[in-house]
């Protein structure tokens, strides 16, 4: 069977694309795809991996754990979403590494599901805008304290994309920029459950709604519906010229505030993450969601 992990990161996602997901529930089980709620597996999953650690895997915990997950028998492809798959909010920063877990956990999940067709999907989004987010949600309020040996300047995504592979050599590992996101959106959720872009799903527009004018919604969903069977390239180039007329500045903008993260820092954040995406576009194994431009 084929199993698709949304693995986060924290702070980009807050369940959005799950929800949409489950707007298709009733018309992915027809195609024999299951997107089961999330009080299903989360706790259970990371329960199973803790417990397993340092131990040999129970050759029916696999059958056990579905037999949880999902009611169905025919399944051909399972999709999982949850931030915390790879850590919980107070160890993004371990040892002053991003992300330390991330090579243990995702070996973790193919420990629990062995001889299954895994795939993996991730948002990452700013260094600068992550960590402000993401602050709120730690018990150290100091980022200082919180980063430890770790600068702000030195994150960079792709050390924590280096470490899921080491721990899933041979898996497929999506990757697309949390910022990007309203324009992918309908390809993020055709992708992930393994539908061909044309395969009606529905939830499309959700990440945009909200972002846009009430005019510029009207007008896109108008657009969109006139324009028939076209590619996802053509489709993302319809939704950044509706973006760049319609677009509402308040909702997109975030002023970082953090007093650690001067306009100089955030600068060099930012830099360094737009470099950063060209070296996680040529990495093995990982493929890289870009919107048309």
């Amino acid at each position: 069977m084929q199993i698709a992990f949304h693995i986060g990161a924290h702070c980009t996602d807050e369940d959005r694309l799950l929800k949409s997901l489950l707007k298709n529930n009733d018309s992915l089980l027809q195609q024999g795809i299951a997107v089961p709620g999330p009080g299903k597996y989360r706790s259970l999953i990371r329960e199973t991996i803790q417990g397993m650690a340092g131990t040999p895997t129970n050759p029916d915990t696999r059958d056990i754990l579905l037999d949880a997950i999902v009611a169905a028998d025919d399944l051909r492809r399972l999709v999982l979403s949850n931030d915390n798959f790879i850590c919980v909010p107070n160890r993004i920063v371990e040892h002053g590494v991003f992300y330390a877990q991330a090579e243990a956990k995702t070996r973790g999940l193919h420990r629990l599901f062995p001889d299954d067709e895994i795939s993996l999907f991730m948002a990452i989004r700013n260094p600068a805008a992550f960590l402000q987010d993401a602050l709120p949600n730690v018990k150290i309020q100091d980022l200082g304290a919180w980063m430890g040996m770790l600068s702000p300047e030195e994150i960079r995504w792709s050390d924590v994309i280096r470490r899921i592979k080491q721990g899933a050599p041979d898996t497929p590992l999506t990757i697309w920029c949390d910022e990007d996101s309203p324009l992918l959106w309908d390809q993020l959720i055709h992708r992930i459950c393994g539908v061909e872009p044309q395969g009606g799903l529905t939830g499309g527009l959700d990440r945009i709604a909200g972002l846009l004018s009430p005019e510029g919604m009207t007008l896109l969903t108008e657009k969109l519906a006139q324009s028939g069977d076209i590619t996802a390239p053509q489709r993302h180039e319809i939704i950044a010229d509706v973006w760049a007329d319609h677009a509402l500045t308040a909702q997109i903008e975030q002023d970082i505030d953090l007093p650690e993260l001067d306009a100089a820092t955030v600068a060099h954040m930012s830099a360094a993450y737009e470099a950063d995406l060209a070296v996680i576009a040529a990495m093995p194994g990982v493929e890289l969601l870009l919107p048309f431009r």
